[in-house]
């Protein structure tokens, strides 16, 4: 059912995304540099743990475990040629858990970046581009999801391909990117920028926003900074990692309490996301705790980043100028992107 994300934004005030992949399967076994895609048949029964214990902490929206599911991506595991089971399956097994919920639970195809970069910069054409998004979302939309959800994207060209990618299984989609690198995506946008491409895509996503990034106070003040060129009836999307991340025993661990993610969540909602969820640390536990906090929450006006940087954490100056570039410019930002090709961002 392809408009369930529209009937429910037009009955509720907000929906609530769900949490981290990476992070949960992490704790379930997963090894660092492991594909999550391959447990859609190794260990689907791990995964449906995650989405129903998702669902069972108040989500509405639940991602699949498709993230690093394009040709490129899972061609460092061998297996660019299953494009089609590993995100068929994925959908599937979403599409059981949100089906069992009792409510409505809309599910989201999850479409990452590819990894590579494009010409000149490097050896990706558009149109590989938007065969490999063409591929994963027909995939995607053959297990049943409802919706495709391009995420975690640091380039124009990125977006434009998977939005075109998308654009051909005929459902809605979402899109975010990740601002992490002084207040800007590593390819160099900022959060006004997201909103602009957004409105000349065509067909239009359902809603925009950012995801990912450095930490809660860094996603929140993205928000705002993209509130400058939205526009009436855009449906914005909060996606936060849950606090700073920090290694403990060569791991990686996040410092945000089910606290700090419900003041999070509060202070998205004032901003003016209407889809509020969270990313790379977030489990169960701190999205029951977003459940309660938007269930009892009044939205105020939308915070000062000076707020944001006192009750979630300290901000960058690129994100205090409103996502400016620094002094270094679009190279530095194209240079991290390079180095960043082959990370999974999305945990």
């Amino acid at each position: 059912m392809s408009e369930r994300l529209q009937q429910l934004l037009a009955e509720r005030p907000f929906l609530l995304a769900d949490g981290a992949t990476g992070t949960n399967l992490f704790a379930m076994g997963l090894m660092s540099g492991d594909a999550p895609e391959l447990w859609n048949f190794e260990h689907p029964e791990r995964i449906e743990a995650l989405h129903r214990g998702m669902v069972e902490a108040g989500s509405d929206i639940i991602l699949t475990n498709s993230f690093g599911g394009s040709s490129y991506r899972l061609k460092l595991h061998q297996k660019q040629d299953q494009v089609r089971e590993y995100n068929r399956e994925a959908a599937r097994i979403a599409r059981r858990i949100a089906d069992a919920a009792g409510r409505p639970v809309v599910v989201a195809g999850s479409m990452g970046p590819t990894g590579e970069l494009f010409e000149p910069l490097g050896a990706l054409t558009p149109e590989a581009a938007v065969a490999a998004f063409a591929e994963q979302a027909a995939a995607l939309a053959e297990g049943g999801v409802d919706l495709l959800w391009i995420e975690t994207m640091s380039a124009k060209e990125e977006i434009e391909a998977a939005a075109a990618g998308a654009a051909t299984t005929g459902l809605p989609f979402v899109t975010t990117m990740s601002f992490d690198t002084n207040g800007r995506t590593m390819m160099g946008l900022g959060p006004s920028e997201l909103a602009g491409l957004a409105h000349g895509l065509s067909p239009r996503p359902l809603a925009y926003g950012a995801n990912c990034g450095v930490g809660a106070s860094e996603l929140v003040a993205a928000i705002v900074n993209m509130g400058s060129a939205s526009e009436a009836g855009d449906v914005i999307i909060a996606k936060g990692n849950c606090g700073v991340p920090y290694f403990v025993e060569g791991q990686i661990r996040y410092d945000g309490t089910p606290e700090l993610m419900a003041d999070y969540a509060r202070l998205a909602r004032d901003a003016g996301a209407r889809i509020i969820g969270g990313c790379c640390g977030t489990t169960p536990v701190h999205i029951a705790a977003m459940r309660a906090a938007l269930e009892a929450h009044v939205p105020g006006r939308r915070p000062t980043l000076g707020e944001i940087s006192d009750r979630l954490g300290k901000l960058t100056a690129g994100t205090e100028a409103g996502g400016a570039p620094g002094s270094e410019g679009q190279s530095a930002n194209r240079r991290a992107g390079r180095r960043r090709r082959d990370a999974d961002a999305a945990f």
